[in-house]
């Protein structure tokens, strides 16, 4: 009978010891977070560089659970960046990277983990390397003002406005092109001057818009494609 009672009384140690009643959750439960989203710092956007190897700087990311984070870069030569794309990976917080002359670059960066936790995208600058008997630049992309990204719109009109700076400080004049297809847009407007164009909205859904800028030399630059929703 003795025994049979040490039995059980060293049964019930042993479940309570494997019983995790402190709390504390097994660190493969604990939830792995991104790191935060860097913060661009060099070089500034709409900057003219006049040497075309730039040494890339950004604000270093946390991270939660003390990962390192790695920094991965893309520069491209348009803002969607689809065309020249380069994407460079690092742990520290600046690159020396060389660039072709002559061109207008965009940049923007994000930052994971070890375990593949992603950032979202810093936001977008774009700069200029100088070249040898460069006489015009082309205009910046033209930068969504209102209305605001995926906003909701009402009434049967709405005023598109954007910005848009230049370099060289042309005057510029503008296209519009807007629809409700995003693969087959109208132009609504052509050589505008104005940085600001009223829309009528003829349909409940959602609008597509986007803006080229032209300086008057040959440059011309096309914004990235906008969109809201008439309510």
């Amino acid at each position: 009978m003795k025994k049979i009672f040490l039995l059980a009384l060293c049964i019930n140690i042993l479940l309570v010891s494997c019983n995790n009643d402190d709390g504390i959750i097994p660190e493969e439960q604990v939830p792995n977070t991104a790191p935060t989203t860097p913060i661009l710092s060099y070089p500034t956007n709409n900057l003219v560089c006049i040497e075309n190897a730039i040494n890339f700087q950004w604000s270093p990311s946390t991270d939660a659970e003390d990962n390192v984070p790695i920094y991965d870069l893309q520069i491209a030569t348009d803002v969607n960046f689809t065309e020249g794309l380069n994407t460079v990976s690092t742990i520290a917080n600046s690159k020396l990277i060389t660039l072709e002359k002559g061109l207008l670059y965009y940049w923007r960066i994000s930052a994971r983990d070890t375990k593949d936790a992603t950032s979202d995208y810093s936001e977008v600058f774009n700069f200029y390397t100088e070249g040898t008997g460069i006489i015009n630049h082309l205009p910046f992309a033209p930068v969504l003002v209102s209305p605001e990204l995926n906003s909701e719109q009402s009434g049967n009109s709405t005023s598109l406005k954007w910005s848009v700076e230049d370099a060289d400080g042309d005057s510029l004049t503008y296209d519009v092109y807007f629809g409700n297809n995003a693969e087959s847009l109208d132009k609504i407007a052509s050589d505008i001057t104005e940085n600001e164009y009223n829309a009528d909205l003829t349909v409940t859904g959602e609008y597509f818009w986007k803006v080229l800028a032209k300086d008057g030399k040959g440059g011309t630059t096309v914004g990235q494609l906008w969109n809201f929703i008439k309510e």
